[in-house]
């Protein structure tokens, strides 16, 4: 039994920690958020501790697992702090994306873990799903054969202002480009272009030329401009033998054989089971559980699947389309990105 805390108790952290109350391999065992009604509401609300001081919790329940669930400037910045004190603690983390806005902070975040051999994971829930395990399944299966490209689009509509005309690219990009890099590797060169819609200040629709190191080619589009309805979020993935769809992170996933008209499809059951989803937080569940029961089997830090190195290596891509942007959607070498 995992013993767990989550610090950052907005939202999120509510969550995260619901769902290690959910699970039958974890305990939550305290609470922490730096705003003094917030850690209250949230201990009264599980039934457990509340701290406003992350190492302060640390010290007194020792917990195996920390969920960061903090915000911050461009939703990332008050990340690091938590996580390096977890660390040093000797606690395994579960971080919330993006691993942070500073890539320097990420780099030394994910090198700590590896060098205290502690299981580090990020929070890219939109795949861990059904539906994107059986479209990975297909692939693992060799029904594409050499992979040609990989398109991504997502779209969430958010007006409210936002501090930083990165916004967009940095909070909202990372679950994109980890699906991508899911099935078709390390993405090493980015050409992007974005633009500010009516009555924004920052580049709220962006648009990503790219290429994998397995030689595929990709695109990626993503926007803060359009209402959120049905579907917002879509991966196609092709190769020589075939090429599936993914569709709303949980929905559906189609398989297309080349050279056959009979196409294979999974879609989320109507009825009530294990494998149902019926809303976006049945992500975050399925997510958390998963790194609960990677870090309970006693996986070593390099298994983590969803890993704080492919939160910082998507973080990377974002750092090179932002170059991109600023020299004039120039083609930018993920490899020269380096804070």
């Amino acid at each position: 039994m995992q013993r767990t805390c989550v610090v950052g108790m907005g939202h999120i952290g509510h969550r995260h920690a619901r769902a290690y109350t959910e699970s039958d391999k974890a305990e939550l065992v305290a609470v922490c958020d730096r705003v003094p009604e917030l850690a209250k509401a949230a201990g009264e609300k599980f039934g457990v501790p509340y701290f406003t001081k992350a190492s302060e919790m640390y010290a007194a329940m020792k917990p195996d697992i920390v969920s960061v669930t903090t915000g911050g400037f461009e939703y990332a910045s008050d990340h690091y702090e938590p996580t390096i004190e977890a660390f040093e603690a000797g606690c395994h983390v579960l971080g919330e994306k993006p691993i942070s806005n500073n890539l320097r902070h990420a780099v030394e975040m994910v090198e700590l873990a590896e060098k205290k051999n502690l299981c580090y994971g990020i929070d890219m829930n939109h795949r861990f799903t059904p539906a994107a395990r059986q479209a990975k399944k297909w692939q693992d299966e060799g029904r594409l054969g050499s992979l040609l490209f990989c398109n991504m689009s997502l779209w969430i509509g958010k007006f409210m202002p936002l501090e930083s005309v990165y916004y967009h690219l940095k909070a909202l990009n990372p679950h994109s480009i980890n699906i991508m890099q899911y099935f078709c590797g390390p993405i090493t060169e980015v050409s992007t272009y974005a633009m500010t819609a009516p009555g924004r200040n920052i580049y709220s629709t962006q648009s990503t030329a790219m290429r994998f190191e397995c030689g595929a080619v990709g695109h990626l589009t993503s926007s803060y401009d359009i209402t959120r309805g049905h579907p917002m979020e879509r991966c196609e993935v092709a190769g020589t033998d075939g090429r599936f769809t993914f569709e709303d992170m949980w929905r559906e996933a189609v398989l297309y054989p080349a050279n056959s008209p009979v196409r294979e499809v999974y879609a989320n059951p109507v009825f009530d089971g294990p494998n149902r989803f019926e809303c976006f937080y049945d992500t975050f569940r399925d997510r958390i559980h998963a790194f609960v029961d990677q870090v309970d089997g006693g996986a070593k830090p390099s298994e983590i699947d969803g890993s704080g190195r492919e939160g910082l290596e998507a973080s990377r891509v974002i750092h090179a389309m932002i170059k991109s942007i600023e020299e004039g959607s120039a083609s930018i070498k993920v490899s020269e990105i380096t804070d």
